[in-house]
């Protein structure tokens, strides 16, 4: 299987897991209409799906580096997958909780190796591992379609239906890795590239991705139940909403690996938070449908920089990318959710709108980050 080939189903695979990030956030306004929850009380189910995952995700990055792990790809998947099918199952917020947690982890176990298989596959390209988070981006851009066309239609007890995409996903990984064990048949390890680690670039380009994971996670919570109250109680308006925020990243991802091989991969993040931060501000203070520009605009400004940074953290860390890759992807899914009961506890006190404003300043922080980094010596080819 050639290049392309591989990051095509490697990308379609992304896909159908990332399809089950974006299902927690496309299903809060169904637990908020049917189950009666609160603010609080659905910021605690993203917490569930991400709270695991700040743990787990780096771990598997650290055994990745050690073994290759291939099967984790089909197995990770099908655990997301079963754990969304599950949580409208019960009517319990606990087994709820405990379902979106399980998803969760599968998640996170899926990334890192998966990041590494990617880059073993794109051969360093920045474009291919552009295609290859672009696939994740369709997935959160499916999810709120998907999720609204089997719950709207027969309420939260038809989410074992949600369990396709990752059958879908599972199926979709064996050809790749196949292909991959034939050109690398001692378990596809990824050699140790060249150069020395840069740990203190590493850490300054994981806090401007926390502070990323931040707004794009509160947006994805809560932007759906904005919308909904802006265009007088519209779910439909709520769920394109949240379409668009998604399908702009997906946007964005591809754009990113093409201007970094033009300007580079450091210059290019920081104008992406600078638009970032003014499309939020945008977002939430503009009255009216432009609601829906801004949301693109923002999903695009967060999305340019995501591939960028996979790629950046393996290059500050040569001898240990799985580890890197497990880090730079794991807040990504994780540490947003940790702040999203802190964003629903100030929307329950005051407003969802002031809960919302206050996301501006973290593009903005991610961008003074980004101003302290530098393009590594030897970036990949």
């Amino acid at each position: 299987m050639r290049r392309n080939s591989s990051i095509t189903v490697l990308s379609a695979g992304h896909a159908c897991v990332d399809v089950y990030q974006g299902a927690v956030a496309s299903l809060v306004p169904f637990f908020v209409a049917e189950r009666a929850y609160s603010y609080a009380a659905v910021s605690g189910l993203v917490l569930a799906a991400s709270l695991l995952s700040s743990v787990v995700q780096p771990v598997f990055g650290v055994l990745t580096d050690r073994w290759a792990m291939p099967w984790l790809l089909p197995v990770s998947t099908l655990l997301a997958g079963l754990g969304i099918a599950l949580s409208g199952a019960s009517g319990s917020y606990p087994v709820t909780l405990v379902c979106v947690a399980v998803s969760g982890i599968g998640v996170a176990a899926y990334h890192p190796e998966a990041a590494r298989v990617a880059r073993l596959a794109a051969r360093g390209s920045h474009g291919a591992m552009g295609w290859f988070a672009l696939g994740g981006n369709v997935g959160f851009a499916v999810a709120p379609l998907l999720v609204a066309a089997v719950v709207a239609a027969g309420g939260l007890r038809w989410t074992p239906l949600l369990v396709l995409p990752a059958l879908t996903g599972a199926a979709l990984c064996l050809p790749a890795l196949r292909a991959l064990r034939r050109r690398h048949p001692a378990g596809a390890r990824t050699a140790a590239t060249a150069g020395r680690d840069d740990t203190a670039s590493f850490v300054r380009l994981s806090l401007a991705v926390v502070c990323r994971s931040v707004v794009h996670t509160g947006l994805s919570t809560f932007l759906a139940l904005y919308t909904t109250e802006r265009m007088n109680g519209s779910t439909a308006a709520g769920t394109a909403a949240l379409f668009v925020l998604y399908a702009g990243g997906a946007v964005g991802s591809v754009l990113g690996g093409a201007l970094a091989g033009r300007w580079g991969r450091v210059t290019v993040a920081r104008w992406s938070y600078l638009i970032a931060a003014g499309s939020v501000a945008g977002l939430v203070l503009v009255p009216g449908p432009a609601l829906y520009l801004f949301a693109a605009l923002t999903s695009a400004g967060l999305y340019v920089p995501f591939s960028l940074q996979v790629t950046l953290g393996q290059d500050y860390l040569p001898s240990r990318t799985g580890t890197a890759s497990g880090i730079t992807l794991g807040p990504t899914v994780s540490v947003g959710g940790l702040a999203s009961p802190v964003i629903g506890a100030v929307a329950d006190a005051t407003s969802l709108r002031t809960a919302l404003a206050a996301l501006v300043l973290m593009p903005v922080l991610s961008w003074l980050l980004f101003r302290t980094l530098r393009e590594p010596a030897t970036p990949p080819k």
